[in-house]
């Protein structure tokens, strides 16, 4: 039972770059999973590998030195080129100085590592190998993703047909996406109770792992309870002080948490698109990187989305993280819109100055009818085009040289084809 990631094509792609190969994201996001069908890749090729997991016992005695570390490899491979996947790599002290070491040795070794979202991984490990290596980040999976695997890849490629055709079974594995997110554990669990057990545990081990024992943060009790705060305001401007107040705590605590979340990949804020007076400029609102996190910290895990009174800022967080993924596909920037005056938009997509509207509706629209909102910041910018999620069908409508496009959520890649 396994997921297929689209991020596999990308880290075979750099098989063949000298650079370490880093591999992060969230804790149990599968990186381990996709580590070991890359490992399956070369060795179908007829390659050497090693394994090596940090974790464990048996291993943890060859990170001791970099010394130690070659001759394990030389033992395996002898002086031939050969593929090493060093897994947990977080929990190695001074990790970016042992990799940058390994690399300075000119070995004939291809390294391949992974490590949750860390501090300690992504902050020293960049600092050290400036030069020595590439991120690739794997999130939970994505809606695309969940759809190819609940339908057993026969619509690979074709996913936006099949969604359009069978309409009532894409809204139903909508659905179930919105109610319990992409974490691979608990996708791959059976009944709601397995499946509300995983993400407890998924939840703790971040608490335990990556904020206490890691971060050597005290009192995660706070931190669970801004958690839970942030995902009943999801798509809301972020009050830091009404925040600090709510849980208890100290504004810069708030702030540093906060830090903490992005880091960890729990959490992400964006930021006001602006040029204007009467705009809001500071405040950012945040979204979670998976839904069944934000729904299990509110206390709607599994609920049905016709029972939920947050479906609407799901399925907006659910469009933030397609269009996250387009904005770093095409170096554009994603941010949000809103005036003093109330008036706002949900996202922003911008490349080359040239700003889009996107905005977001959890219905079914019948009749082509632009937002009050939307026209104010058409009326002000003039952008070329204008967008409109929704759960229906695709239709247009001009406001005087804007063309607004209203698509379903499944079309969400005709936004990312206009950046190109």
């Amino acid at each position: 039972m396994y997921i297929k990631r689209n991020l596999f094509e990308d880290l075979v792609k750099h098989l063949d770059n000298k650079e370490i190969t880093i591999v992060v994201g969230p804790r149990q996001a599968g990186k381990t999973t996709l580590l070991f069908k890359l490992q399956e890749y070369l060795k179908n090729k007829g390659e050497k590998t090693l394994f090596l997991n940090f974790d464990l016992d048996s291993d943890r005695a060859f990170f001791t030195t970099q010394t130690v570390l070659v001759n394990k490899i030389k033992l395996s491979f002898g002086n031939n080129p050969g593929f090493v996947f060093l897994d947990e790599i977080q929990r190695k002290e001074n990790a970016g100085l042992f990799l940058k070491g390994l690399y300075d040795m000119n070995l004939p070794y291809k390294f391949i590592v992974t490590g949750s979202g860390s501090l300690e991984l992504k902050e020293k490990i960049h600092e050290s190998l400036v030069g020595r290596k590439r991120f690739f980040t794997l999130d939970p999976v994505s809606f695309p993703e969940f759809l190819n695997y609940q339908t057993d890849y026969k619509f690979a490629g074709n996913e936006e047909e099949f969604l359009k055709i069978e309409f009532g079974r894409g809204r139903e594995l909508l659905n179930e996406y919105m109610k319990f997110g992409g974490y691979p554990k608990v996708i791959l669990a059976g009944a709601f109770t397995e499946k509300k057990a995983a993400i407890s545990d998924i939840f703790q081990s971040f608490l335990d792992k990556d904020i206490s024992a890691l971060l050597h943060v005290e009192k995660s009790e706070d931190l669970a309870r801004l958690i839970r705060l942030l995902a009943f305001q999801q798509g809301q401007l972020i009050n830091y002080s009404e925040l600090a107040s709510s849980v208890g705590i100290a504004l810069p605590t708030v702030k540093r948490f906060l830090w903490y979340l992005e880091k960890t990949y729990i959490f992400e804020r964006i930021y006001p698109f602006t040029r204007k007076r009467k705009e809001i400029v500071k405040a950012p609102v945040g979204y979670f990187r998976d839904l069944g996190m934000s729904n299990f910290s509110r206390g709607t895990f599994g609920q049905e989305q016709e029972f939920n009174p947050n479906s609407g800022l799901v399925f907006q967080n659910l469009i933030f993280l397609l269009l996250q993924k387009a904005k770093m596909d095409n170096q554009s920037t994603l941010n949000f819109w809103r005036r003093r005056d109330g008036a706002e938009v949900d996202f922003i997509l911008e490349k080359d100055l040239k700003p889009i509207p996107v905005e977001v509706r959890y219905t079914n629209i019948i009749k082509p009818e632009i937002p009050r909102s939307l026209r104010t910041f058409i009326a002000k910018y003039a952008p070329e085009q204008a967008w409109i999620i929704h759960l229906g069908e695709t239709s247009e409508i001009m406001i005087d040289k804007t063309k607004v496009s209203i698509i379903p959520y499944y079309s969400y890649w005709r936004i990312t084809k206009s950046l190109r």
